[in-house]
């Protein structure tokens, strides 16, 4: 009888220890606006150097045009 009793309870204990959905996506995220932040912080550092060294942060030249995509000539059909 004893032994019919053990195995539903180490069931409960072993899932026990497991974060819920809920947590574990509060962290996440954390971790995520974590880093933006910190790439926020790197890529403003990185444009006041830039500037501080002399450097135009924009682009003076415009990008070119797209170039059109080349197809293949149409098939004879042969």
């Amino acid at each position: 009888m004893r032994a019919l009793l053990v195995p539903p309870f180490l069931l409960l204990a072993a899932c026990n220890g497991e974060p819920a959905f809920d947590e574990r996506y509060d962290k996440a995220a954390k971790e995520i606006e974590a880093r933006a932040k910190a790439m926020d912080a790197s890529i403003a550092e990185a444009d006041a150097a830039a500037r501080a060294a002399g450097a135009d942060t924009r682009s003076s030249k415009p990008l070119p045009d797209a170039a059109r995509p080349s197809n293949a000539p149409p098939s004879s059909g042969e």
